[in-house]
């Protein structure tokens, strides 16, 4: 019996189309999932808006969670789940033959890369079901999946793609140790999961800054999630607020804003000298107001870039989330169906700008 699957197709910037694909037959090395939820991320809106655009139509959408339908038993021995298992899919693929593969840097694929990723993948390429935002996903052999405790609610495990993301940025590429100083710019979900993360490695003091009133809301919230000091940037100059509070400037920066071209400059200017820089969020072109290089030079900063998150931060996020030591699940939130998805799209993108956008966004089949 051919099964039926339900998709929202991404033809063009704001227009999403429902469509119905058939869902292939499971082979020995492959899967099929039945998709609970699928967080949204920036890239989810921007994808949406047409900021991120594409020569093909796709199925968005990347931190998925669901549950294995139907399993190949090659499949089965290689990730160590069966058919009745809830999973979270990892973006990237990995062929796991390759030498960047083989050590770890799987992003790099030769084979896969941004090409493969889930939720930006040709809806031409067969069978079409590469992204989140439909019924159900068909898991090649080259997926990589981690396992989800029966009693981690599905919506609420999305979390876990930005908390890895959180845990890669604050903690484990600038090595933050106790008694670190970490400054964060941008109070976003993955901002606020960076201050977790930094306070899980040990930082004694952790900042954040956010941008005018309608960041308020998301600073208040960052003080439940280890923030000590928040900072609107519309009203004070981030270092030196972050001075006058510590003393000092900032061991460890990350960056996860999007679209904020003089974050940059902030965080140059919130290190310490020998300090480092995590940039993590995308400028989208447009230079870097207020940038001198020379203060690189002048401070001696290690920058660093990153791009996207890896399996081992992952595994951190869902022990940390099943661990319940902060209150994700209180997460300003809202779940949409594909009905109701593109306004929630609309609010994420900003486009909608009566209204207040939630903290942790994601489509689910049911709604």
């Amino acid at each position: 019996m051919t099964i039926s699957a339900e998709a929202l197709v991404l033809t063009g910037p704001n227009t999403l189309e429902r469509r119905s694909f058939d869902v292939p037959d499971i082979t020995n090395d492959t899967a099929r999932l039945r998709i609970e939820a699928c967080g949204l991320c920036g890239t989810d809106h921007e994808q949406y808006s047409g900021h991120i655009s594409a020569p093909f139509s796709f199925i968005p959408g990347h931190e998925i969670i669901g549950v294995i339908d139907e399993i190949g038993p090659d499949a089965a021995a290689q990730w160590g789940v069966e058919a009745g298992d809830r999973v979270a899919v990892e973006v990237f693929r990995s062929c796991r033959q390759c030498e960047q593969c083989a050590s770890g840097n799987y992003r790099r694929c030769i084979r896969n890369g941004l090409a493969t990723m889930f939720g930006f993948v040709d809806a031409a390429i067969e069978p079409s079901l590469w992204g989140g935002y439909a019924t159900h996903l068909h898991l090649p052999a080259d997926s990589m999946l981690l396992p989800i405790p029966d009693q981690l609610d599905p919506v609420l495990a999305t979390v876990f793609n930005p908390l890895g993301a959180g845990i890669r940025w604050a903690a484990t590429i600038p090595n933050t140790k106790s008694g670190d100083v970490v400054a964060i710019l941008g109070p976003g979900i993955r901002g606020l999961c960076a201050a977790v993360a930094a306070k899980e490695a040990g930082a004694e003091f952790v900042a954040m800054t956010g941008l005018g009133p309608r960041d308020a809301d998301r600073l208040e919230m960052a003080k439940r999630f280890g923030v000590d000091l928040t900072i609107d940037v519309a009203v004070d100059d981030p270092a030196v607020a972050l001075k006058r509070a510590t003393g000092g400037l900032a061991d460890v920066v990350v960056d996860v804003t999007a679209k904020a071209p003089a974050a940059f400059a902030q965080a140059v200017s919130l290190a310490r000298p020998g300090g480092t820089v995590v940039v993590a969020g995308t400028r989208g072109g447009g230079g870097t107001p207020g940038f001198d290089p020379d203060h690189v030079v002048y401070k001696e900063l290690t920058i660093k870039g990153s791009l996207g998150v890896d399996f081992h931060a992952y595994q951190a996020a869902i022990d940390l989330l099943v661990a319940e030591r902060w209150p994700f699940a209180e997460l300003t939130r809202q779940v949409a169906g594909f009905d109701d998805l593109p306004a929630l799209l609309d609010v994420l993108s900003g486009v909608d700008q009566d209204a207040i956008p939630p903290l942790h966004g994601v489509f689910s089949p049911q709604g």
